[in-house]
Parts: structure tokens; sequence; C-alpha cells
């Protein structure tokens, strides 16, 4: 579902494949599960995490490491890491319980089909668009190379940052929608800990804008209060 096979340059987009709703974020005055409390903001819960590492550290780029390299590199990880995780979620995430794709603030995602139109489609179906996308972008070799001396393509920087858009919006969900049942499988300091990392390496990489990030800001501010960065 979903391939990229035309490499576009940041004011260009390829009209023949699935491409997500990057820009288009409509707020509605639902969503799926009507919480106006964010339990995720909770000192008990924000407090929470699963190492100690120095994410500055971990997320800049390495001396003498080629830019395209180390963002190839990551998004390869971020991807398996947040697939996982939200595998582990797959069983709370239907088209009954999740007949939207929301995230904080009643936004609702939507997915732009290879016609350009708009689909507002449940949870589940969204972010299997969003995986399968990926998934074929990170195994094509003319936009992911692995063999030495390959190039990356015209436009490598625009699919990434596409990538991260769909991967925090695959977390955003999961907090506002499914984090009481993160909470219950004692998930949520992982949680906490993938957060971060992923949204500080976009902050070092200028890989979202301030809009893509908005709806979980306060969550943003709450985990760097914590002191991890």
């Amino acid at each position: 579902m979903g391939g990229c096979h035309s490499y576009p340059s940041a004011t260009e987009a390829d009209g023949k494949t699935l491409q997500p709703s990057d820009i288009s974020n409509e707020k509605l005055g639902i969503n799926n599960n009507n919480l106006e409390e964010r339990p995720y903001l909770q000192q008990q819960y924000v407090c929470q995490q699963i190492t100690h590492t120095d994410m500055f550290a971990l997320t800049a780029l390495p001396p003498g490491v080629d830019r395209a390299e180390w963002l190839a590199s990551n998004t390869v990880a971020f991807f398996k890491h947040i697939n996982l995780f939200s595998s582990a979620l797959s069983e709370f995430c239907t088209p009954s319980t999740c007949p939207t794709a929301c995230g904080p603030g009643n936004t609702i995602y939507v997915w732009t089909d290879d016609h350009g139109r708009k689909l507002k489609c449940s949870a589940p179906l969204y972010f299997d668009y969003a995986m399968s996308y990926i998934q074929d972008l990170l195994t094509d070799e003319d936009v992911f190379p692995t063999k030495t001396g390959s190039v990356f393509p015209t436009g490598f920087v625009f699919l990434v940052q596409k990538v991260f858009l769909l991967l925090f919006r695959t977390l955003a969900h999961i907090y506002w929608s499914h984090y009481r049942e993160t909470l219950a499988l004692g998930l949520h300091a992982h949680l906490n800990t993938l957060f971060t990392h992923l949204t500080l390496f976009c902050q070092q990489h200028a890989l979202l804008e301030p809009e893509d990030t908005e709806p979980l800001q306060d969550l943003i501010t709450a985990l760097g209060q914590q002191g991890w960065t």
C-alpha cells in the first residue's frame, strides 16, 4: 500500500502513489473517547521512563557521519520501535473503538489517496496505510540505499519528514485514545521514552513543524521539565 516511487523535492509531490496528508489536520467537535482529561500529563506518569540516557547525545549527528546516513538509520530504527509498540495495542484499536484516526485536541488525521481524495477512515485503517507507506519507502533501494557507494535521492529529507510526521501521529493517537490500555500493560514508561527520543530527534534535525507537534506540545513541555534532555 502506497509506496513512493518518485523522489520529490520539498515543492513536488508524486501524483501516482498513495500519499499521507502532510498538512491538513481537521478539527472536529468529537473524538474517539470523549476524554476531557489528559492522564498522560499527570506527574505520576509523566515522570516515568526506562532509561536515563543523555537524549541530546543520542540524537545528535556524530562527528564524521553523513547526515543522510544518520537520518536513514534512525528512520529505520524509529519505524521498527513504533510499529512494534503500536502492534502491542492493536487489539484495542478497532473500527468500532476508533472510528476516526484522532489525536489530542480533537485532531482528526485524514489520509489522502493517489487521486488526491481525502479519506476519513478508522484509526486502524489510517495507521495501516501509514505503516505500509513507510515500509515501502524503507525497502526501496532507490530511496533508502544500502549498497556501498549509493547516493540518496533528491528530496530524501522531504520523504524522511513525511515518515516522522506519520510516526508522530501514531504516538499521538496512542496517547489520546489508548493511554489507559498502555497503563494497564505497564508500557507507559516505554511510551514516554520513545516519544521523548522521537521528538528530540525531530527538533535537532528539523523534521517536524510546530503545527505538526502542537497537539502534544503540552506533553513535550512536561517531559522536557523532567530533565531527561
